[in-house]
C-alpha cells in the first residue's frame, strides 16, 4: 500500500522511523507475496486427488477390501473340485499263518511265516460337491456380500479423508485471509501512529494521541504475529491430510469468495438415503447375515458329493493300476444342537444390524438437517458480514477525515479502525463457514454439490 504523501510531509524527522517501519513491512510483505507467487497452485480438486493417492487409511481400507475378497474366494474354492495327488514309499513287516503237513488236527502241524517287503502307492484322486440344497451357493453370496460391505466401508473412509482435506483446505484459505487482514491492520495502525506524531509535531495533538496509537500497533503487531503462526499450523494439517511426509511443494487457490449452492432439506435427505457409504454396508451385513443363516439351515439337510480316484501300487515297479469311483450321501442326525444354536446367534446379529440401521438412518436425517440449517445460515451470514464490513470502512473514513481536521479524537479513530479489523475478520470467518457447511453437506449426502466445479472454472 502506497504511503499518503500528507503524512510524509508533515511528519518531519520525527516520524521517520514511523515511516521506515512501513517500509519495512511492505518490503517483507512483497517478500512473501513473490515467494507464495513463486510456487505452482493446486485447486481443491487437485488436493483431493493427492490425497485419494498417498493417504495411508486409503490403502489400509483398501487392503480390508483385498482381504474380503481373498475370503469369497475361499467360499467358492469349496463349490469346486477339489483334486488332489500323493505318493507314498513303505517299509512294511506282516505275517502270514501257514499249515504243513496237511488239516491242523492229528498229524498236521501250523504256523507263521513273517515277511518283509517294500510298498508304493502314488494316484490322483478327486472330490466333488454334488448336491446340498443350495448351502454352497449361500455361503458365497454372504461372502460376497461381506466383500461389498467393507468396499462401502471403503467409501466411507473415502469420504472421511476427502470431507478432512476440504476443511483443511479452507481452514488454510481463512488463515491465509486473516493474515491479510492482520496485514491490513498494521499498516492502517502504522499510519494513524504517523499521522498522530504530525500532529503532535505541529502542536496540533497531545502525547496521548501519540501512545494511544503505540498502543493499537502493538496490539495489531502481536495479532499479526498470532494469524503467521495460525498459517504455519493450517499448512501442517493440510499436509498431513493429504497423506503427505515432506512439506507442501505448491501454495491454495483461494475461492472462499464462490458461494452458489443451494439444496433443499428433502432432496439433500433423498441423496443422502441414496449414496451414504455407511447406510449401504450396513444393508449389506444384513444382507450377509440372512444369506449365512439359510446356509445353516441346510445343515439339516443332507449332501451329496462324489470322489474318484486313479492309483498304483505294488511292492515292485512297475506298479499295478486300479481306480474307484463312488458317491457318498452325508446327513447329520444329531450334533448337541450345534446348528439350531448358530441360527439362533445369526438371528440375534441380524436383528441387532436392523436395528443399527434404524438408528443410523435417524444420525443420517440429523445430520443431514444439520447441514442444510447451517449452509442457509452461513449464507445469510456472508451477507450481513459484507455489509457490516462496508460500514466499518466508511466509518474509518470518517474518523479519520474527523480527526486529520481536528473535529474528531484518536480514540474514535483507534475505536473504527479496531471495528474495521473485527469486521473483516468476521467476513473472512462467514466465508470459511459457507464453505465448512458446503463440506459437511457434500459429506452428509455423499454426493458433491458443484462447489469444486465452481471452484475449478474460469
Amino acid at each position: 500500500m502506497p504511503l499518503d504523501p500528507q503524512i510524509v510531509a508533515l511528519h518531519g524527522g520525527g516520524s521517520r522511523r514511523g515511516v521506515l517501519l512501513a517500509w519495512t513491512i511492505l518490503a517483507a510483505m512483497s517478500v512473501a507475496t513473490a515467494t507464495a507467487q513463486s510456487l505452482p497452485r493446486k485447486d481443491l480438486a487437485q488436493c483431493i486427488q493427492i490425497a485419494l493417492e498417498h493417504h495411508p487409511d486409503l490403502k489400509a481400507a483398501a487392503a480390508v477390501v483385498d482381504a474380503g475378497h481373498a475370503r469369497t474366494w475361499q467360499a467358492i474354492s469349496g463349490a469346486l473340485p477339489q483334486v488332489t495327488a500323493d505318493y507314498s514309499a513303505n517299509r512294511r513287516h506282516s505275517s502270514v499263518s501257514t499249515r504243513t503237513g496237511g488239516p491242523i488236527g492229528p498229524g498236521g502241524q501250523a504256523g507263521t511265516q513273517s515277511q518283509t517287503f517294500n510298498f508304493y502307492s502314488t494316484g490322483v484322486s478327486l472330490t466333488q460337491i454334488l448336491f446340498d440344497f443350495g448351502q454352497s451357493l449361500d455361503a458365497i453370496r454372504a461372502a460376497r456380500a461381506t466383500e461389498r460391505s467393507l468396499e462401502a466401508d471403503a467409501s466411507t473412509t473415502r469420504e472421511t479423508v476427502v470431507f478432512d482435506v476440504k476443511q483443511a483446505y479452507f481452514t488454510l484459505l481463512t488463515a491465509k485471509r486473516l493474515l491479510g487482514v492482520a496485514d491490513e491492520n498494521v499498516l492502517q495502525d502504522q499510519k494513524h501512529l504517523d499521522l498522530a506524531q504530525g500532529r503532535l509535531d505541529v502542536g496540533v495533538a497531545t502525547r496521548f494521541d501519540v501512545t494511544q496509537a503505540q498502543v493499537q500497533l502493538a496490539n495489531a503487531e502481536l495479532a499479526q504475529v498470532t494469524a503467521r503462526n495460525n498459517v504455519a499450523v493450517a499448512t501442517e494439517t493440510l499436509r498431513n491430510t493429504l497423506g503427505l511426509e515432506g512439506p507442501l511443494d505448491f501454495d491454495i487457490v483461494d475461492t472462499l469468495d464462490i458461494h452458489a449452492v443451494r439444496l433443499e432439506e428433502d432432496k439433500a435427505l433423498g441423496l443422502a438415503y441414496a449414496h451414504r457409504p455407511e447406510l449401504l454396508s450396513q444393508r449389506l451385513q444384513e444382507e450377509a447375515v440372512n444369506d449365512q443363516i439359510k446356509a445353516l439351515q441346510k445343515n439339516y439337510l443332507p449332501n451329496v458329493s462324489g470322489d474318484a480316484a486313479y492309483l498304483f501300487s505294488g511292492d515292485d515297479y512297475p506298479l499295478e493300476p486300479s481306480w474307484n469311483l463312488g458317491a457318498n450321501v452325508n446327513l447329520s442326525i444329531f450334533n448337541g444342537g450345534l446348528t439350531t444354536a448358530q441360527i439362533g446367534e445369526a438371528r440375534a446379529t441380524l436383528s441387532n444390524l436392523k436395528y443399527r440401521e434404524q438408528s443410523l438412518r435417524q444420525q443420517i436425517a440429523l445430520q443431514v438437517r444439520q447441514a442444510v440449517l447451517n449452509l442457509a445460515l452461513a449464507h445469510e451470514s456472508i451477507r450481513v458480514s459484507e455489509k457490516g464490513l462496508q460500514q466499518a470502512q466508511e466509518n474509518v473514513e470518517l474518523a479519520e477525515g474527523r480527526y486529520k481536521t481536528g473535529v474528531g479524537n484518536i480514540i474514535e479513530l483507534t475505536d473504527a479502525q479496531t471495528a474495521l479489523t473485527v469486521a473483516a475478520g468476521a467476513n473472512v470467518q462467514t466465508l470459511s463457514n459457507y464453505k465448512t457447511a458446503i463440506a459437511a453437506l457434500e459429506q452428509a449426502t455423499a454426493q458433491p454439490l458443484g462447489e469444486e466445479a465452481a471452484a475449478s472454472g474460469p
